[in-house]
């Protein structure tokens, strides 16, 4: 799926460090789509789906997306953040209805999900289908995430409605805020970088793994574990 449309791009950086393409020794330009130009979610799901890596903001910070189709886009996530290989990666989806393909999606997860999504809560369920070995972690289980930004969900349903998605910065670097964060560290790197102003939450998501009624902590984020614990509870009163 292609645009004949020009990318609506209203400025081109140059790298702001000397990172050199992996199969070049020319330094690449940046990309960065600004959110109020015409076309720009269009543009930008059009090139997730036709197997790009790009940066999109997200309530939390700015992350790097690629289509779950094209597993070459995401082993290129991988490689530009120089990922540890035993990381997978989370999945973002554009809505609750999107999880039905992705996850078997127990009775008790819906509480926790009705309280905190769209939101900064990563919950890892089992999958329900095949995915790319990249998204699994041990167990068959994946990470999944409802974000709550309208230019992400709109990139994210019209990319298909579930992206793989992390932070767009290096490992072991700050996660980047803004669009000129990622043009910094990694933007040679992207096919491009979508403008959506300054990331509103500025601190990673929760994520939290559930099996049965079993509750674990993996990290601690914008939500704090005594708000996951409290519904939690309340979830296990009522069972």
């Amino acid at each position: 799926m292609r645009s004949d449309t020009p990318a609506p791009y209203d400025r081109s950086v140059e790298a702001a460090s000397a990172h050199v393409h992996a199969e070049s020794n020319k330094q690449r330009r940046t990309i960065i789509l600004d959110q109020a130009a015409p076309r720009v979610i269009e543009w930008t799901a059009e090139r997730i789906a036709d197997g790009g890596v790009v940066a999109i903001p997200t309530d939390t910070v700015y992350g790097i997306a690629a289509s779950l189709a094209h597993p070459s886009a995401i082993e290129r996530i991988y490689e530009i953040k120089g990922r540890p290989n035993e990381q997978p990666l989370p999945i973002l989806v554009s809505s609750i209805d999107a999880l039905s393909h992705l996850v078997h999606l127990d009775d008790a997860v819906v509480p926790l999900l009705d309280a905190f999504w769209p939101g900064p809560l990563t919950v890892v369920l089992p999958a329900a289908t095949r995915l790319p070995k990249r998204v699994l972690g041990p167990g068959d289980k994946v990470g999944v995430r409802l974000p709550n930004h309208f230019i992400a969900i709109e990139v994210i349903e019209k990319a298909g409605g579930a992206v793989a998605c992390t932070s767009a910065n290096r490992s072991g670097e700050p996660a980047a805020l803004s669009s000129l964060d990622v043009a910094e560290s990694i933007g040679p790197e992207l096919d491009l970088i979508l403008d959506g102003g300054v990331a509103p939450g500025g601190v990673a998501s929760t994520v939290v793994a559930i099996d049965g009624l079993t509750l674990r902590f993996i990290r601690e984020g914008a939500i704090s574990m005594t708000d996951v614990i409290r519904i939690w509870d309340e979830v296990a009163s009522n069972t």
